[in-house]
């Protein structure tokens, strides 16, 4: 049985960042109802031009395995139907701007009247407090803001704009912070408002640079450097846009590469034999290695570094992972059905339990509202007559 079997969450995520904490939340049990409305669809699950794509990619990960119901937030009855389903969940999960689940009559105090134990998650980019609250933002701000795209990128280059990774690692942020919350519900059986900024995800991911700063440290962009390893990077290989990772940490490894590049002088010379000078003259190596690799097949250059006790490998593409056999057996990369009954590969969730060998996702993505009867019907107990009045109301829309 998965861990978080039994746990219901009514979800008003959108985007990426919050629907992503759910996504890990469901991929681990937990049953995750999707709350949209025709009114202003998830920008993600219509069609976008999103690095070369077409289609809506992004939903169709983030939104995996969830179930789908239509309600109309402006409208009384929607926000009545709302509470009413709140009240057999264990969270309520959102991700707007900070203030507009409470405009919208569904902040944490209105809804712990409906249910007095319920956990609420807010995603947002500063969070619900604080003079900058009221900002909203997207994944490359949450970036820029908490510090993380100054750091990346190479030093004679600008800051790196950060996209989903950002996104994604709020959400597992939010998800941690989701699972406190319910550690505390069954110590104390009190509920909670968590409350999860972007921005200052960004900053908890750049730690030791705020830490350096505070001493007066300036610390910049290091690209594919290393603070003591050298050689450390990535080098072209024969086959176009396929790079080689290499990460040398020894003296006896930088050896070992000198001669398998064909320059076993560079070995013995002064200013590369040991490890702290090595690192001050890194750049002199470049071209020799490059010269090297860029005459190699990847996958045979890292065979060959690896058996000689040297960390490499290429920098895999997602093509690469999607059929990797590793990936494939533990259920990382696994097949969905879409509701249309088309197949396509998913990315499962990251970690295993022992005793639980079932995969992480066991649906594509829901069709838009597809999941109203049994949600409104079987678990709210609303009549067809009455589910109909509010379709025709447009209390579900």
């Amino acid at each position: 049985m998965k861990p978080l079997a039994g746990l219901r969450i009514a979800d008003f995520t959108v985007h990426a960042a919050g629907p992503f904490c759910t996504h890990m939340l469901s991929q681990m049990g937990a049953e995750v109802i999707k709350v949209e409305t025709a009114l202003r669809p998830d920008i993600f699950r219509k069609p976008h031009a999103v690095y070369g794509r077409e289609g809506p990619a992004t939903f169709d990960q983030v939104s995996s395995n969830k179930l789908s119901v239509r309600l109309n937030l402006k409208h009384p009855d929607g926000v009545a139907l709302a509470k009413k389903l709140v009240t057999i969940a264990d969270v309520a999960a959102e991700s707007f701007r900070a203030g507009v689940m409470t405009r919208l009559g569904l902040g944490y105090e209105t809804l712990r009247v409906a249910k007095q134990d319920i956990v609420m998650v807010s995603v947002s980019s500063s969070g619900q407090t604080g003079p900058e609250s009221h900002f909203a933002g997207y994944a490359p701000l949450f970036g820029a803001w908490g510090g993380l795209g100054y750091l990346s990128g190479h030093a004679d280059g600008p800051p790196v704009e950060m996209r989903h990774v950002m996104d994604h690692s709020v959400g597992m942020h939010a998800a941690l912070a989701t699972l406190a919350a319910l550690h505390r519900l069954r110590r104390t059986g009190l509920g909670c408002h968590v409350d999860v900024a972007a921005r200052e995800v960004a900053s908890s991911l750049v730690g030791d640079a705020l830490t350096a700063a505070s001493a007066g440290v300036s610390v910049g962009r290091m690209g594919n450097d290393d603070m003591t390893r050298a050689p450390h990077g990535l080098f072209p290989t024969v086959d176009k846009d396929r790079w080689l990772s290499i990460a040398v940490s020894t003296d006896g490894e930088w050896q070992k590469l000198a001669q398998i590049i064909g320059h076993p002088q560079l070995a013995a010379d002064p200013r590369y034999a040991k490890k702290a000078s090595r690192h001050t003259h890194r750049r002199d190596l470049d071209g020799p290695i490059t010269d090297w690799t860029s005459a190699q097949n990847g996958e045979a250059a890292a065979e060959q570094l690896q058996a000689s006790g040297i960390a490499a490998h290429l920098s895999w593409a997602a093509s690469d992972i999607v059929v990797d056999p590793h990936m494939r057996a533990r259920g990382a990369i696994l097949e969905v059905t879409e509701t249309n009954g088309h197949h396509r590969a998913a990315v499962g969730r990251p970690a295993r339990f022992a005793g639980d060998d079932a995969p992480g996702i066991t649906r594509g993505t829901p069709a838009f509202g597809g999941d109203e009867d049994y949600v409104y019907g079987e678990l709210l107990g609303l009549s067809r007559a009455r589910i109909k009045a509010l379709v025709d109301d447009k209390a579900i829309y």
